[in-house]
């Protein structure tokens, strides 16, 4: 088996479910618009997609009329304002890294969310205090599926590329893994339609729950 030296994480759907309070920034903006809600159900799958694919699904076809910069800017303010009202690690997320701590294994972070929302986000979760890298969207002029943000990540922590895992639960944290050289994770538990869509992505792994990651066996 081979041994994995460190490990770098997707944040939205894949350490963190964010997608209730994403849902609520995204609803109170359609309620500012005299529009009806959506469902977990319909927001859950592109929660991850940033304000564009929020907005997108919300407004559907009268999404081409709106004015966007608005509509973006008041869906980030309020979730900022609400970052982390039901924000939650998914199941076993704490647990694992608490043993990743436990056996000194590095770990980071890798994420397209912007800057000032991913620090603002992180101090809400005590575990994350840990972390000992974090790459946002805007850390670089490139970011996913571009794998400069992961290969910037691996050098922070003094990681070999090829030592490494990174997990995601979207096609372009799959794309940059592998354009990387690390090894890609899948977490079928986070923002996808169906785990089967993850078939086509070429992961070199796929995990149902975080404690299958197999660095720690």
């Amino acid at each position: 088996m081979i041994h994995y030296d460190g490990v770098l994480f997707d944040l939205d759907g894949t350490l963190l479910d964010t997608a209730p309070d994403l849902g609520n920034a995204l609803n109170h903006v359609l309620t500012l618009h005299d529009l009806m809600p959506c469902t977990a159900e319909q927001y859950r799958p592109v929660a991850s997609d940033g304000a564009k694919g929020l907005l997108q699904v919300g407004f559907g076809e009268q999404f081409i009329d709106i004015d966007y910069e608005a509509a973006r800017q008041s869906l980030l303010d309020y979730y900022f304002d609400n970052i982390c009202v039901d924000t939650q690690p998914f199941d076993g997320v704490v647990d694992y890294l608490q043993r990743l701590n436990q056996r000194k294994i590095p770990w980071g972070i890798v994420t397209n969310k912007p800057g000032w929302l991913t620090e603002s986000l992180l101090t809400q979760i005590p575990i994350m205090s840990d972390c000992e890298c974090v790459v946002s969207g805007d850390s670089y002029e490139l970011n996913k599926p571009h794998p400069m943000p992961l290969l910037k990540a691996a050098e922070s922590l003094n990681l070999i590329p090829e030592k490494t895992l990174y997990v995601g639960d979207a096609l372009r944290d799959i794309e940059a893994a592998n354009s990387a050289n690390m090894k890609s994770v899948a977490a079928l538990y986070g923002y996808l339609k169906h785990p089967s869509e993850a078939d086509s992505w070429q992961a070199d792994f796929t995990i149902e729950h975080i404690n299958e990651l197999s660095i720690l066996k």
